[in-house]
């Protein structure tokens, strides 16, 4: 019963934050192509509320927050994720799966 409570917070945050970063896009106060990490920010954000420990919600609320930066200041993060990126990905992935191996044992 509590899953199916986070599914319903997550799927309501996620339907509200698209209406308004629709609704800024008309209105033409903020261009959607500028908006849409929040989307990322707020799917992190609902996945740390119902686990704060979850790897995924820290790393989809992470993303969210550069490519939100990127966005708005014009910072190049692709030239620092050429050699970044891939390696956090590589660490996050032996992360997981030692994490698991030890829940396993």
């Amino acid at each position: 019963m509590a899953k199916q409570k986070h599914n319903v917070l997550t799927g309501g945050m996620i339907l509200i934050t698209l209406g308004v970063l629709i609704y800024l896009s008309k209105a033409e106060i903020y261009p959607f192509r500028q908006t849409w990490p929040i989307l990322l920010i707020v799917v992190g954000i609902c996945t740390l509320i119902q686990r704060v420990k979850d790897v995924g919600g820290w790393f989809i609320t992470i993303v969210g927050v550069l490519f939100l930066i990127t966005e708005f200041y014009g910072f190049e993060l692709y030239k620092l994720s050429q050699y970044v990126l891939p390696a956090v990905l590589v660490l996050i992935g032996v992360y997981i799966l030692v994490r698991r191996r030890k829940h396993d044992s």
